[in-house]
């Protein structure tokens, strides 16, 4: 019975070890690691030399300005950390990433291993294809090559679409949003399917933005949302009463302006893109709803 109870007591010990304490670990260090994306759209993507921007990227410098105030900090140093669609959940869990801003999908899979701050942004996976190919629905993807990015969802919600019945395709991988968007370009893929928001910021940075166009059926509609360690509620309580603020006063929808409808670096282009009116309806109602609560609808 001792026996028992000491491993219950130690079991117990163990949980305590292993739930995070973010805030605890950036007043002592006086640091914090933000996970960012190279080409994420308009949402995360670098400018080059370690510089990195977007609507997620800079959600998170207030999100860690208002942090900073709230520790009592006179400085908060902010270490950049690319990370890609396959490592960005482990680097989170494991302690190398504090909170990742950059295109991240809540759904429940991942809601297992992280947790997720109240929704930003609610997007739109679409298919991108060239201007003119004559591509104009999923029944045309029949025989054709499609590009999606490794660690990502799109291809299997593109299969599970119900007019993607007997629709047969030949799938190829980009290491990130940029190299899948090259597939397209460069002629390796017939279309590049991602969420809406990603096709246009490529689309808006190519060489030649005419040449392309967002067609056919939206396959699903996402909240995506910035990501923080599992088990640890003040640090999550810390993150969404900043956005919350943000929602409240406005400023999230004058974020979402500066990087969606108005000339973004480095080329000054316009991804081109007003906030629709499910991502109106999560600024007014906060909430992180995964995936699964929208597909209810």
């Amino acid at each position: 019975m001792k026996k028992a109870l000491l491993v219950l007591a130690l079991g117990a010990a163990l949980v305590g070890v292993a739930q995070a304490d973010t805030l605890k670990k950036i007043k002592d260090t006086g640091s914090v690691t933000m996970g960012v994306r190279e080409s994420s759209g308009a949402l995360s993507y670098t400018l080059g030399d370690g510089k990195y921007v977007g609507y997620h990227v800079e959600i998170c410098q207030r999100v860690l300005a208002d942090v900073q105030k709230q520790l009592g900090l006179s400085k908060l140093d902010i270490k950049y950390l690319p990370v890609t669609s396959q490592n960005r959940v482990p680097l989170v869990q494991n302690g190398t990433v504090d909170i990742e801003c950059g295109s991240t999908t809540n759904n429940m899979t991942r809601a297992k291993d992280v947790a997720f701050a109240v929704t930003t942004y609610v997007e739109e996976v679409r298919i991108a294809v060239k201007a003119d190919s004559g591509i104009t629905s999923i029944a045309q993807l029949n025989g054709k090559t499609v590009a999606t990015t490794t660690g990502t969802t799109s291809v299997q919600l593109l299969r599970k679409h119900e007019r993607a019945n007997g629709v047969d395709f030949k799938e190829v991988l980009g290491k990130d949003h940029a190299d899948s968007f090259l597939l397209l370009e460069s002629g390796r893929a017939d279309a590049f399917v991602m969420d809406g928001q990603i096709l246009a910021g490529n689309i808006a940075k190519s060489r030649n933005p005419a040449g392309f166009k967002i067609v056919g059926e939206v396959l699903s509609v996402e909240p995506i949302a910035i990501m923080v360690r599992k088990d640890d509620p003040a640090f999550k309580k810390a993150v969404d009463d900043s956005i919350k603020g943000m929602m409240k006063s406005g400023e999230i929808a004058k974020l979402y302006d500066k990087w969606f409808t108005q000339p973004i670096p480095p080329t000054n282009t316009k991804v081109g893109l007003p906030a629709t009116a499910a991502t109106k309806d999560a600024w007014a109602n906060p909430n992180d709803k995964p995936v699964e609560e929208y597909a209810k609808k």
